[in-house]
This record gives structure tokens, sequence and C-alpha cells, in this order.
């Protein structure tokens, strides 16, 4: 399925059902199909047409799905740009996506022609009909969020939406009564591919509550009664915070998705015995157009590892010389199939490099154990060596977690003269706790090597965070360098 037409398809199907709403307006499927056509009216009127990208700068709200699917309308691709980004990260990302058009409500002073939200009410004669587009064309640009370097162009095809969107369909059991309610970033693949356009492609409807808000997210689900929602870690950890008196009504929750980064078995256990939600944790990464493997909905869930490989997807372990591995091999996490971006955009050496013989190398260590179930080791970019000693983060942060007051933790390498690096971990706890850094050394010597203990705790009111949601490593090593 191309999924430009999915507005025309639902329109047909079901006029005046609910499609999407935000804290502004709710969009029946007459009503999107009608919005879609005056914003693709409006873009050809500027010019855009197939081939070309339009950059969409926008917080969270309905117009930025109308406007990606105008563009994809008008044979256009889309790179959606994170909007509390610099003007210098704009700019970049802006000229390296060769962006014709930008579609944002603030005046960024960019030399691009700019199209206000306003300006998105078009002729719809202009552009009346999906294109006929092959589905190998660019549908996205998602950018990666930059922490090793110059953030790179993800090139998504429709291809590769098809594909993912109808995994996810499958494997979470979508149709016409499912409800997502979206509080993960739009300029992110899994707030459009598993958030957005699933659902809707199901025939289901979306909620956009904007930017998360601890406080007001188990409002938003009592007043909405969604059927599931997608988060990171870092927002279970806020949910989890919140105290005890809160005893929200969640029974219209199927499930909750968990992705970005793994999340401790102990984390999943606790948010779900509190608040009688199932979490299903997955993996994946933007360049395999959001998720490779999931905890099943039926079946054994194991909490702790990122669950079983999707439909029409190879998942496996590979060692440093290229051979792959049985089940328990350590070793980098290779992925084949058809969510596999087509490449980076304007790169094509670092391309080749990553995608090797039809696998992607995702540069993160993980293990299938007897069932197939895959477990996250850590990023091979994270591993510490010290003496000569491979240390995963990951574990020590797992020991950290099953501290019942921790609410969140992230473990780096610090230099060392002697051993060349040793584990330091940052930790945040539960509001009013009272929990010391030798409380924690105590508990982690129970379970940890002597080697593997962190030379320093510190204690953090909170984590640093990138965009995606992700506890900030790389802000955390700077911290680190500064304070030494």
């Amino acid at each position: 399925m191309h999924l430009s037409t999915l507005p025309d398809e639902r329109a047909a199907t079901a006029p005046e059902a609910p499609a999407i709403r935000d804290d502004a307006s709710e969009l029946s499927n007459r009503v999107l199909l009608d919005r879609v056509r005056r914003a693709a009216g409006a873009l050809a009127a500027r010019g855009v047409s197939r081939g070309d990208v339009v950059a969409i700068l926008l917080p969270n709200r309905v117009e930025l799905i109308v406007a990606l699917f105008a563009a994809w309308r008008v044979g256009a691709a889309v790179t959606p740009i994170n909007p509390v980004l610099g003007v210098t990260e704009v700019r970049h990302q802006v000229a390296d996506s060769g962006a014709r058009v930008i579609v944002s409500d603030t005046d960024l002073g960019l030399d691009l022609d700019q199209i206000g939200l306003d300006d998105l009410d078009g002729d719809a004669d202009d552009a009346s009909d999906p294109r006929d587009l092959g589905d190998e064309q660019l549908a996205l640009l998602i950018y990666t969020s930059g922490t090793t370097g110059t953030p790179k162009g993800v090139m998504l095809s429709h291809r590769n939406l098809d594909a993912m969107t109808s995994s996810f369909i499958s494997w979470f059991e979508l149709g016409a009564d499912d409800h997502s309610l979206l509080v993960l970033p739009l300029f992110h693949a899994n707030g459009i591919v598993l958030g957005t356009l699933s659902p809707l492609r199901a025939g289901g409807q979306v909620s956009i509550t904007g930017r998360f808000a601890r406080d007001r997210f188990f409002a938003d689900v009592e007043r909405l009664r969604p059927t599931y929602f997608s988060a990171v870690p870092a927002i279970y950890a806020l949910l989890s915070s919140l105290d005890d008196s809160v005893q929200p009504d969640t029974s219209s929750l199927r499930f909750a998705v968990c992705g970005a980064a793994p999340m401790p078995a102990e984390a999943i256990t606790r948010f779900e015995q509190r608040f009688g939600v199932t979490i299903v944790e997955g993996y994946g990464l933007s360049e395999t157009t959001t998720a490779s493997t999931i905890n099943p909905l039926r079946g054994v869930r194991k909490p702790g590892t990122v669950g079983l490989p999707l439909p029409d997807q190879r998942v496996a372990i590979m060692d440093e010389q290229g051979e792959l591995l049985p089940p328990g091999g350590v070793g980098e996490i290779v992925i084949a199939g058809p969510v596999v971006m087509t490449g980076y955009l304007g790169r094509p050496e670092e391309t080749a490099r990553t995608i090797v013989d039809g696998w992607l190398h995702t540069g993160d260590i993980g293990r299938f154990d007897a069932d197939g179930y895959l477990q996250i080791v850590d990023r091979i970019k994270d591993m510490i060596i010290r003496g000569g000693e491979n240390i995963y983060p990951q574990e020590i942060e797992n020991a950290l977690y099953a501290h019942p007051d921790v609410v969140e933790a992230a473990v780096i390498g610090a230099p060392d003269p002697v051993l060349g690096e040793v584990p330091v971990a940052y930790v945040a706890v539960r509001d009013g706790a009272v929990v010391s850094p030798a409380d924690l050394a105590e508990r982690m010597a129970e379970t940890l090597a002597a080697f593997k203990r962190p030379q320093r705790v510190l204690l953090l009111p909170e984590l640093p965070k990138n965009p995606v949601g992700k506890i900030d490593k790389p802000a955390l090593r700077r911290r680190l360098a500064d304070a030494s």
C-alpha cells in the first residue's frame, strides 16, 4: 500500500469516523481528506512536485500530519525537524536534505520558501488525486540525533513504511477499535509510524497530546480512552515516580510499547503491577523504520528482553569476522528485510559500511536466548574496558534499577591513568526517597563482581535526555569531564 492514498480510503470507507485530534481540533476522515487536499494544493502552488523534499518544523499537532500526507500526495518526501533545535542545526538539516520549502508556525529567517499554517489552505483542485508513485520512492528523511557526529538523513521509502505498518498491524492485532495516544515526538520514526500511520491504516484513530507532561498523562488516558501508547523508558520512570495516591483508570489500554532504549525488567514489573498496564518492550532503529523485535502480546513475554523478530525480518548476531553466531553467542545485532533503509542521504561510503551483504549493522551488542528472544547487552561504543576487562554499562544499570527507589540510572566510562577506564554511575531516585551512594554501592555488591562496580555513584535530581527522550550519555560524559 502507498500511504499517500490512506486519507482517501478512510474517507471513502467511513467519512464521519474520527481520524486524528489534538488539543485544538478534531478531524473526521472526511475533514482530514479535505484538509490534506487543500494543503497539497498549497504545496503544488509553491512549485512542490515529485522528487522534492518538504521540511516540516512543528510541535506535535494535527497540522504536521496534514502536511505529511499533503507532501506525499504531490509526490514529495518529508523531513520532520525537531522544533527545539537551534538555528544552525535547522539550517544543516534543511541544506543537507535539499528541502524546497519548509512548513512552520515560527518565523525562522531561512533563505527558503516558508509556508505558515494559514498558507496550507490552498485550492484542492491543484492536487486533487494522489500521484501514481512507486514504492521505492523516498517518503521520509529522518535525521539521527547526532550523538556520534553530524546528524545523518536516514532515507525511508514508501516500501519501508508499507512493510513496517503492515507488521505492526499484524503483531499488535490493530483494528478499527484501536486508538493511539501519541506522546512521542513526530520528528522521530516511532511517533510517525507506530503512533500515527499504523493505527490510521488499521482503521483506528490517533490522539495527539502535545509535549509529554507527567501530571497530565493519566488524565488524558481517562478522558480519551486510548487502547495503546508507545513511550521510552524515561517516560515510564517519570510515571512510576508519581505519588502513590495516584491510581488512574487504565482499563481502556490493551498494551503499552517501550522502545528507544532498554528498560530493566524490574522497572517494567514495577509499572505493570502499579498501573495494570502490560508493557511490551521492543527494539529497532530509525534505519529499520522503527522496530525489528518486540515481545508478543500473546504467548510468553520476557521482561528484560526485547522480544522476538517481527514478521519478514531477519535478526541475527554476528561476530567480528562476519560469521553468524548460534543462540547464546554475544556479538553485533544485524538486521535484514524490507524495513531496512535505502541508505544515508548523500553518504554512500557510510551506507556501504552500515549495510553489508544485505545486513544492516546496528552497532548494538546482543544475544538470543534458547527460545529466540533477543537481549540487548549494550552499545558497542558504550562498552567500558577496565584494565583489559570488558564491562557493559547496562549490566550495572540493571543492578541499580533493582533498588526500589531508583528511577533513572546511567553508567559511563571515566578515564583512569592506570586501568584506562572505570565505570561511573549517575542515578536519580524517587521524590522523597532517602538513598545514599553508599546504599546503592552496597546493593550492587550483592550482584556485581568487584571489577564491574562503579568507582563513583553520583546522585542527580533528573538525568539529562536527548530530544527523543533517551538518557543523554554524551551530556553526562561532558559533565564528568567538566567536573574533573
